[in-house]
């Protein structure tokens, strides 16, 4: 019989509804059972396309025995991090608080029924291995020591609470404190833990961290900071050359998907070979815009080609019916990680001719070692094609056209194999950051179907998760959606996420509608999410469930902070708009992350770019003109890297709009408003003499 998990909407809970565990969605329900019982909750968060979450599961929660004891002595309780991020930032933070070491996935907490922690870790094996107990002797002696020690777990989550408290921040900083010195010290840093042969910072396991290389670019590009090299004059560690090889060495890598585009979630080794295999949503986005705005500096067609194979994967793979973007693809098919992806080198000989096998074969690593748990290769780029023209003495281009041709019959046998599970949910958080990677990308490259694809998730959010609220005149966001069933109060991510993607979809293709929205949801986020104390959003509305801490994070995860962006996003809203509550509250929230950004800046990139462009605003333009020529000035434009400027091409006939919008235009003329704070140049008619304009470094 299917356990309670059956009737819930998100995947990983699903996959577990056939478990003998006596599982619980998190709710009133459980909870009331704990306190009715004086159980004690195990808490189990994952998410489906974890692969240690299926290991897991395999090993304990299918064995009817490893069962009979959980439900014996617990209250189980499964969440989906990815529908409930509020239940993992607080029990990874009391993970690390207990264990003193960092989480993950899957998160194993144990809890009192009022919520308290008192013990935890992460995976846990049936049998003791990995200097890890084994999963059933470590429930006996749980319960064991929570039924004999209730005053030291007492005292232990009086602490754990109050540590909750210390982390979070508490002094604000007067404005007149700002500095530009926490960006050069976060550069610094950047440039100390930069690995100049394989790019990245740090060793394994590297993630792509696209905020970090975000900062980078913007530093290179001017954008308000102060140029110049960060680390002593060494070109290797100038801003730009760690962006631009850390995202070419991840294009050759395998962390790349070199068949079907996309990336993974992170790479096991320094390298960028073998990655981590499972390919979320919420790096794709991101990534998408880091590899159009480095193609627009460097004009590197690899760039280009990573961007496209990106987008078409985006849409051929996980973007849904209705238009909303899907979660994730698992890491596994048929019960083994990475199976769907890796070859031999007899597989590929068997699909391709001698000529295609000659240039793939060297230029994809199959001529060497096996690279994948030692039987299988993992494709990467290992040659070049110029290498491999010269060694077969053939012309590059002709090399370059059968590797194109083995790269399709290769794709095309890979298709037929038993694809990875793939996680339908649509979360409003993820399909915002997609939304405005596609809507940049389509911006910097003229590419039309990509903004079509970005415009039909942000329809499917505004049709299916902005929903009015009974006996209210007002609507609010919804954070996840499954089987046409949206529900869940969104969280800050969810409203500072989708607020910064209207800002990119509005540069790309102005829509009154559009503005209309993006006022909505500020105004939203300032009266469910501000602190009217200290500044700052909190991590969950006003009226959210009460939880046992009430997060208002600051740093850059596996997503860039809700506060920063939050805090740009207003900033550049109230620039356009001139509505000074949305300044106002940008600057609030800098006030109050100010101390963490000069202390500790690493780790706070989102917030340190909000803090650039509150130093120095961005120049807003606005065209106003006839379609036709407005789309001619806005690709030339697009084509350009200008991070500290925001462009909107309004067409002439475009009613009901903001006094900075509404600038006057000359029929049948481009016009082109240069505006920073409250000053405007006089409009500019000539596309080159407004180039020249912004690329000046200040306006008047």
């Amino acid at each position: 019989m299917p356990n309670r998990l059956a009737r819930e909407t998100s995947p990983y809970l699903q996959q577990h509804s056939g478990n003998p565990v006596d599982w619980y969605a998190w709710g009133e329900e459980a909870l009331q059972a704990a306190r009715v019982e004086d159980k004690p909750i195990l808490l189990s968060i994952g998410y489906s396309a974890c692969h240690w979450c299926h290991v897991m599961a395999h090993e304990s929660f299918e064995d009817a025995d490893v069962a009979a004891l959980m439900n014996r002595f617990f209250i189980n309780i499964k969440v989906d991090r990815e529908e409930r991020p509020d239940l993992d930032q607080i029990y990874q933070l009391a993970h690390q608080m207990i264990s003193q070491r960092s989480g993950g996935w899957p998160l194993t907490m144990f809890l009192t029924p009022e919520q308290r922690p008192f013990y935890g870790g992460t995976y846990f094996p049936k049998t003791p291995r990995y200097g890890l107990p084994g999963f059933p002797d470590l429930l006996r002696r749980v319960v064991q020591f929570y039924r004999s020690e209730r005053e030291q777990i007492t005292r232990q989550g009086e602490a754990i609470l109050g540590g909750f408290e210390r982390v979070q921040p508490a002094s604000p900083a007067h404005h007149s404190e700002f500095t530009r010195a926490p960006i050069g010290l976060a550069l610094q840093n950047l440039a100390a833990s930069f690995d100049a042969r394989d790019g990245g910072f740090g060793s394994a396991p590297k993630f792509p961290h696209p905020t970090d290389l975000d900062l980078c670019l913007r530093h290179h590009a001017g954008g308000g900071m102060h140029p110049g090299a960060v680390g002593g004059g060494d070109d290797a560690i100038e801003p730009l050359n760690m962006a631009v090889h850390t995202l070419r060495r991840m294009a050759l890598g395998g962390i790349y998907d070199q068949l079907g585009g996309g990336f993974s979630r992170y790479s096991v080794d320094a390298h960028w070979l073998i990655p981590h295999f499972e390919k979320m949503l919420y790096d794709n986005g991101p990534l998408l815009a880091c590899y159009s705005d480095a193609w627009a500096l460097t004009r590197d067609p690899l760039f280009a080609a990573v961007a496209g194979e990106t987008a078409a994967w985006i849409m051929r793979e996980m973007q849904s019916p209705e238009g909303g973007y899907y979660s994730s693809l698992d890491a596994d098919s048929e019960h083994e990680e990475g199976k769907f992806y890796v070859w031999t080198p007899d597989e590929a000989r068997a699909l391709l001719d001698g000529d295609e096998y000659a240039v793939c074969a060297p230029h994809y690593g199959l001529v060497d070692s096996p690279n994948f748990e030692g039987t299988h290769w993992h494709l990467h780029v290992a040659r070049g094609l110029g290498d491999i023209a010269g060694a077969l003495e053939k012309p590059e281009q002709e090399c370059g056209a059968l590797l194109a041709g083995a790269r399709a019959k290769l794709y095309a046998a890979r298709e037929r194999r038993i694809h990875p599970g793939r996680d339908e949910k649509i979360l409003t958080s993820w399909n915002a950051l997609t939304i405005a990677g596609m809507a940049r990308a389509a911006r910097v490259f003229g590419r039309p179907e990509w903004l079509g694809s970005a415009r039909a998730a942000l329809e499917f959010i505004r049709g299916a998760l902005w929903q009015e609220e009974a006996g209210s005149a007002r609507a609010r966001l919804l954070a996840t959606c499954k089987d046409g069933r949206a529900h869940l109060n969104a969280y800050l991510d969810d409203y500072a996420f989708l607020l910064a993607a209207l800002v990119e979809v509005m540069q790309t293709d102005f829509q009154p509608r559009d503005l209309a929205f993006a006022e909505d949801l500020a105004d939203s986020l300032l009266e469910q999410f501000c602190d009217p104390a200290l500044g700052g959003f909190f991590f969950t509305s006003h009226d959210h469930e009460q939880l046992i801490h009430r997060p208002k994070p600051g740093y850059d995860g596996a997503t860039p902070s809700g506060n920063g962006v939050a805090a740009l996003a207003l900033q550049r809203l109230g620039h356009i708009t001139g509505e000074s509550r949305y300044l106002d509250a940008a600057e609030r929230t800098l006030q109050l992350f100010y101390p963490a950004l000069a202390q500790h800046p690493n780790g706070h990139t989102s917030l340190l770019v909000a803090l650039e462009e509150a130093m120095a605003p961005p120049r807003v333009v606005v065209l106003r003109g006839p379609l036709v020529e407005l789309r001619r000035w806005q690709k030339a434009l697009g084509q350009r890297y200008l991070p500290a400027v925001l462009i909107f091409a309004v067409p002439d006939e475009t009613t009901g709009l903001s006094p900075l919008l509404a600038k006057p235009s000359v029929s049948g003329v481009v016009n082109a408003w240069v505006c920073e704070g409250v000053t405007c140049l006089p409009p500019v008619d000539n596309l080159e003499l407004l180039l020249h304009v912004l690329e000046a470094p200040e306006v008047g």
